[in-house]
């Protein structure tokens, strides 16, 4: 069973909970399944979302940001997604190629068609068979986020800018429902996982 799910959604949606959980539910199902996250996923990522990431880089131009995502997106689907894709094996990732659009198209206001374009390059034309949207309104997202511990460069943009990112992902899973599923994150932790599981058990026919 070779299946590609990706989880996106705003800061503070709780994408990195949902998935352990998710894995768990896969596996008690006798489903091999493995995690990951970008930017990053492998060695190289790593290294690259360290810079994407960092506070001390506020300097950035979004240009240059989407260029690093995409050269850790390059090696994360060449080195570990396909290959894992290949064997049968469940890959569920924390954010893919449609966080670039929400983020640098949506939310910089970079023009859409070009990050398709640099996407298309740097995935080989990868496209996930399934995207759970975890939706949460921007203020109670960021919220979350300064109270966790984990704010980083991205967090650290305007309010306006993650409404507009939060309205990119809306209007890209309207305009493709078939591989879109928008699930509501500001419930309580076991409803969205309750959520995400009866998506999931129907596309993979459980």
């Amino acid at each position: 069973m070779s299946t590609f799910i990706t989880l996106e959604g705003p800061e503070g949606s709780g994408k990195s909970t949902q998935i352990c959980r998710l894995i768990r539910r896969l596996e008690s199902h006798g489903i091999r399944s493995v995690q990951t996250r970008e930017p990053g996923g492998t060695s190289i990522g790593d290294q690259v979302r360290s810079i994407l990431m960092d506070l001390a880089n506020k300097a950035m131009d979004p240009t240059t940001e989407i260029l690093l995502f995409s050269a850790s997106r390059a090696q994360h689907v060449h080195e570990f997604i396909k290959p894992l894709l290949e064997q049968g094996i469940v890959v569920v990732s924390d954010r893919y190629y449609h966080s670039t659009l929400a983020y640098q198209g949506y939310g910089h206001g970079l023009d859409l068609d070009t990050l398709q374009q640099i996407t298309r390059f740097a995935t080989g034309g990868l496209d996930p068979d399934l995207i759970l949207l975890l939706d949460v309104p921007s203020k109670a997202g960021l919220h979350r986020r300064r109270t966790d511990g984990n704010w980083n460069r991205l967090d650290d943009y305007t309010l306006a800018f993650h409404q507009r990112v939060r309205q990119g992902y809306l209007t890209m899973a309207a305009d493709d429902p078939r591989h879109w599923a928008v699930i509501d994150a500001s419930r309580s932790l076991d409803e969205v996982e309750e959520a995400i599981w009866q998506v999931v058990s129907e596309k993979l026919g459980l």
